[in-house]
């Protein structure tokens, strides 16, 4: 039996809940994947688990779902965000896509002394998010914040948030990730690494914890990959 169709839907879920579509969600469940009335799909509003959900309208440009019962538990990740200086933008994409399957909880691109890319828009980077949670089998969407620079970031930075920092630099050195739980943030930085300006106001940062990622310099995207896997195994929901 194919596993049912997945929707992100804004909106409040509760047993015979009453759930409008909008025209995207229509032209994608009835233009697209050919759902009509009576057929079920699987809802979620990333506060309140994952629900069944009955096609009781299907138009072209809207349709209307009936919630009949919970079929999975609300999974928020946890208290986890991924800081990384946006690149070229199917990579850009690829990190976003990877941060929500992977278990961050909030995403945030920020401007560095060497970050390179093209203009980033947030509504494109959300929808990525949310299209990622939808086909993981995730509860929650993460947050996609708007671009704001590192400096100003790191300037008012929560005294309680640890900073897992993946230097370049580091290759091929053993630098350890203490085992602490709490709220935590991943930063990786862009193509061109670092600046020293960066570098030594991150070493001034108690909350900061500079990394190797191994013995080789890897990509910004193959980075983050790596650094949510790395974090996720040693502190997070996979350990």
């Amino acid at each position: 039996m194919p596993s049912k169709i997945r929707l992100y839907v804004d909106h409040a879920l509760g047993r015979d809940q009453t759930v409008p579509l909008d025209q995207g969600q229509a032209h994608y469940l009835f233009g697209v994947m050919r759902k009509d009335a009576g057929e079920v799909i699987e809802v979620f509003d990333g506060h309140s688990g994952a629900w069944d959900a009955e096609v009781v309208e299907a138009r072209k440009k809207a349709g209307l779902l009936r919630v009949t019962k919970q079929v999975a538990p609300q999974r928020d990740p946890p208290d986890l965000w991924l800081l990384f200086a946006p690149i070229k933008r199917a990579r850009t994409d690829f990190i976003v896509e990877k941060a929500a399957e992977m278990g961050a909880r909030r995403i945030l691109p920020v401007q560095t002394d060497f970050t390179n890319s093209e203009r980033v828009r947030r509504d494109r980077l959300q929808a990525h998010a949310v299209e990622a949670a939808e086909q993981c089998g995730g509860t929650f969407v993460p947050e996609v914040a708007e671009i704001a620079r590192l400096d100003r970031l790191l300037a008012d930075w929560p005294a309680e948030r640890r900073v897992m920092f993946c230097d370049e630099g580091l290759a091929g050195q053993g630098a350890e990730l203490p085992v602490e739980k709490g709220p935590w943030a991943v930063l990786i930085g862009p193509e061109g690494g670092f600046s020293d300006a960066e570098r030594s106001r991150l070493a001034a940062m108690e909350q900061a914890h500079p990394v190797s990622l191994g013995p080789r310099i890897l990509r910004a995207d193959t980075a983050a990959v790596a650094a949510l896997t790395l974090w996720q195994t040693r502190l997070g929901d996979w350990a």
